[in-house]
C-alpha cells in the first residue's frame, strides 16, 4: 500500500506542474498514468508542433515543454506510476483507496485527476481503404516531422491543429490545406497566415471538398478529394495528415461519482473540488463557467488545487503562503542556496 498526501491521476503538462506545486508547499505526492511514457496528450499527439501560448516562452514544441516540466520536478524525486489505468477509487475512512489495473494500491486524503484521463483517440477518416496506409502515409499526429521534408503533404481539418501544421510544414514541404468548410475554427492570427500563404503560393487551399477516396500500392500515391457541389479532384501526395479531433473514452472514471457532463468534471472555481470532497479536477477534464482549454489554464488550476490538498494532508497544521522568490524553506525543497 502506497500512503502519499496526494496522488495525481495524469502526467501530462498539468500534472506535472500541479506535482510540482505540491512539492513546493511540501506535500508527497505520486503520479499514475495509462500512457507508458511521461507527456500526455503533448508527447502522444504533438511532440514536434509548436506551442506558443507559455507564459515567457515565445515558442516550443510538446516534447520541450514535457522536458522543462521534467527537469522543474527532478529535484523531487516524485515517483511515477506509467503504463497503469486507476480502475478503482473508493472512500476509506477520511482518505481514498485507489487500485489500478495491475494492483498497486493508494491510500490518500486527495486525488487529482488532472487533464485527460481515460483512453483517446483521433477521428479518422471515412474511407475504408484509409486503413492500409495508416501509420505509415496516413497520419492522425505528428511525432517527426523530418519525415515530410520536401514531400507532398495533404493536410485535412479547419482547427488549430491543421492549421498550425500547414504554416509549419510549409517551410519544408509542398502543403495541400483540406477543409469541408469554408471559415476555420482555429487562431484567427493562423488563419490569416494560411490565406496570406495560400495567396502567395507555400499552400494549396481547398475548401468546401472533403475526402472521397485514396490510392496506392504499398504507400499513398494520390487522393480524391469531392466538393460541396460534386466536383471531384485527384491529388498527388506522399502523406495525408487528419486532424479531426479526439474522441475521448473515459473509461473507469465514469463510476466514480463525479459529476460529469459532457466528458468533463464539473469543479468549483475556488479549489477545483469535484462534488466529492478530496477529488479534484484540473486540465481539459474539468469544466466550469468561463473555461478555457489552454495548458496555461491547466497550470493555474493545478497551483489552486495543490493548495486546497493542505487542508486534508495537514489537517493540524495552518498553511502559510510563502512567495517563491524570497521563501528560504521553498529554496531548501528545491536544493537552491540562499543569498
Amino acid at each position: 500500500m502506497n500512503k502519499t498526501d496526494a496522488l495525481i491521476i495524469g502526467a501530462g503538462p498539468t500534472g506535472l506542474f500541479t506535482a510540482h506545486q505540491l512539492k513546493l508547499i511540501g506535500l508527497d505526492c505520486e503520479i499514475v498514468d495509462n500512457l507508458d511514457k511521461i507527456g500526455g496528450q503533448c508527447i502522444e499527439l504533438y511532440p514536434d508542433k509548436p506551442i506558443y501560448d507559455i507564459p515567457a516562452v515565445p515558442e516550443c514544441t510538446g516534447e520541450e515543454l514535457t522536458n522543462n516540466l521534467i527537469n522543474q520536478i527532478k529535484p523531487f524525486n516524485i515517483k511515477t506510476h506509467l503504463g497503469e489505468r486507476v480502475d478503482e477509487l473508493k472512500k476509506d475512512g477520511e482518505n481514498w483507496f485507489v487500485k489500478t489495473n495491475k494492483g498497486k494500491t493508494f491510500l490518500t486524503p486527495n486525488v487529482i485527476i488532472a487533464g485527460g484521463v481515460g483512453s483517446f483517440e483521433p477521428r479518422k477518416f471515412v474511407p475504408k481503404d484509409c486503413e492500409k496506409f495508416e501509420n505509415k502515409s496516413i497520419l492522425y499526429s505528428v511525432k517527426d516531422k523530418t519525415i515530410f521534408k520536401d514531400k507532398t503533404v495533404s493536410i485535412f481539418g479547419g482547427g488549430d491543429s491543421a492549421l498550425d501544421w500547414a504554416v509549419e510544414l510549409s517551410k519544408t514541404s509542398k502543403v495541400n490545406l483540406i477543409h469541408r468548410r469554408e471559415d476555420f475554427r482555429g487562431a484567427q492570427a493562423t488563419v490569416d497566415k494560411v490565406h496570406e500563404l495560400a495567396k502567395s503560393g507555400k499552400i494549396n487551399l481547398y475548401t468546401k471538398y472533403q475526402l472521397l477516396n485514396v490510392n496506392g500500392s504499398d504507400n499513398l500515391e494520390s487522393i480524391e478529394i469531392k466538393s460541396d457541389d460534386k466536383e471531384v479532384k485527384i491529388i498527388e501526395t506522399d502523406f495525408a495528415l487528419g486532424f479531426f479531433g479526439l474522441i475521448m473514452q473515459l473509461g473507469p472514471i465514469s463510476n466514480w461519482g463525479l459529476n460529469i457532463d459532457k466528458k468533463t468534471i464539473s469543479v468549483d472555481t475556488e479549489k477545483f473540488e469535484t462534488n466529492q470532497k478530496g477529488i479534484y479536477a484540473v486540465g481539459d477534464i474539468c469544466s466550469y463557467p468561463g473555461k478555457l482549454k489552454l495548458i496555461l489554464s491547466g497550470f493555474h488550476e493545478g497551483a489552486l488545487a495543490a493548495r486546497a490538498c493542505f487542508k486534508l494532508a495537514r489537517p493540524n497544521e495552518k498553511y502559510r503562503f510563502e512567495f517563491t522568490t524570497s521563501s528560504k524553506s521553498i529554496k531548501d525543497r528545491l536544493g537552491v542556496k540562499s543569498d
